[in-house]
């Protein structure tokens, strides 16, 4: 153990290696030294005490600045980590919207499909309908052909037979019988 003299008016203190508090530097400057039988230049602990100080105390500030740095840098990370959980949440809702949107599409496109698809068929049978109503109408029309054509080669016939039989009746005189007088 050490034995501390801080001034003549001053009380001495004992300086134990597990010190509960941390020596400051303004401590290290206020400190002396009882003298012994061959003790040490005064100047030369005071110097070194004072170079100490100096040196502790700007390790401190550096200790002091560090954890504020480290401090400030943990706030960083954890407002990155809080836009990374963002991010992601964004992402996934992102994923799940486009998913959403593509099956969405998939089913609009199917329906618009079947859709055209069921207007094609109806459009076909609507068709199909009109060829067989053109249909029957032509059988229809080729059928009065046929009965205009057999009218007409009815009347020609006709017209054959009534000329043939003027042309018979101009050929043979023809002979009426008399009448009795009376």
């Amino acid at each position: 153990m050490l034995n501390v003299n801080e001034s003549a008016a001053t009380e001495t203190r004992t300086l134990e290696p597990e010190r509960a508090t941390a020596i400051t530097p303004l401590e290290m400057r206020q400190t002396t030294f009882a003298s012994g039988w061959r003790g040490y230049s005064r100047e030369a602990v005071r110097s070194f005490l004072v170079d100490a100080s100096e040196s502790y105390e700007l390790a401190l500030r550096e200790n002091e600045r560090l954890r504020q740095d480290i401090e400030r840098l943990h706030g960083s990370i954890r407002q990155y980590q809080d836009l990374e959980s963002g991010l992601k949440a964004t992402l996934v809702h992102a994923q799940k919207v486009a998913e959403d949107v593509r099956t969405n599409a998939t089913q609009e496109a199917d329906r618009l499909v079947k859709e055209a698809q069921g207007r094609a068929e109806l459009m076909m049978m609507a068709a199909q309908n009109r060829v067989e109503d053109a249909q029957r109408e032509i059988d229809g029309l080729r059928m009065r052909r046929r009965e205009a054509e057999a009218n007409v080669e009815s009347i020609i016939a006709s017209l054959h037979a009534t000329l043939d039989f003027i042309r018979d009746q101009q050929r043979e005189p023809r002979v009426f019988p008399l009448r009795p007088a009376i």
